[in-house]
């Protein structure tokens, strides 16, 4: 059996729906009730655990064959990262508390930047799950085509989408979040020893100025690139 966390999104939901696929039973953490009869209905095991709380994570994973964690992302992290530190130590406390097989995390690609940035996040979590004893393997995406979504309502209404990803023209590597999934189950399933990076990206790098253009051809109005910001 193998625990999910994260599992109500795209990325936990895709490894979840993998797992019984390759006849593998799934233990679905979950931190809204409400969401639980869809995976009890796809025949998963529920157990409610927030990730803040170390005693219902311990719980959550006992006799699970591997752990898939998947952070709660956080865009406007106070200084510091506290909310993040938060969970860390929950997560590193419950997975310490019993042996596994093995864990795969989701981390990001850039987390192993030595300079303090929003994806810091990730780095502290791997270096905190560094310190366990069974295997680790940190999967570092790509940044997510599905973040494109978010442009569609600005490039509909005003021609144009706001970029963070910059200069305009530099491309970038991109995965789908079905993708990650996928990969992340398929992980969960191999056998190694130690701590292991895996860096997943698409087959082509995007730059923001093809998106516009993308975008422009499928919504039959011009689309421009622009810096947030300006």
């Amino acid at each position: 059996m193998y625990a999910i966390t994260g599992i109500t999104g795209k990325v936990g939901g895709a490894a979840a729906r993998a797992l019984p696929a390759a006849d593998q039973p799934v233990r679905a953490v979950l931190r809204n009730r409400d969401k639980a009869k869809y995976w009890s209905n796809l025949g998963c095991e529920v157990i409610l655990a927030e990730m803040e709380d170390a005693q219902a994570l311990t719980a959550a994973f006992r006799g699970a064959r591997g752990v898939f964690i998947v952070p709660p992302s956080n865009f406007d992290p106070e200084a510091g990262f506290p909310e993040a530190r938060t969970v860390i130590s929950a997560m590193t406390r419950a997975l310490s508390a019993s042996p596994f097989a093995k864990v795969v995390c989701i981390s990001t690609i850039g987390a192993q930047a030595s300079q303090s940035n929003l994806l810091t996040q990730r780095t502290l979590m791997e270096q905190a799950l560094s310190t366990l004893s069974c295997p680790v393997t940190f999967l570092r995406p790509a940044w997510f085509m599905e973040n494109t979504q978010w442009d569609i309502a600005q490039a509909k209404e005003e021609g144009v989408i706001s970029c963070f990803l910059q200069p305009l023209d530099k491309a970038i590597p991109m995965v789908s979040t079905a993708d990650v999934g996928r990969v992340a189950a398929e992980l969960l399933l191999q056998t190694w020893v130690g701590k292991r990076v895996v860096e997943l990206e698409g087959p082509k790098w995007v730059t923001q100025t093809e998106i516009a253009a993308v975008l422009s051809n499928l919504l039959g109005r011009q689309v421009r690139a622009r810096e947030a910001g300006r």
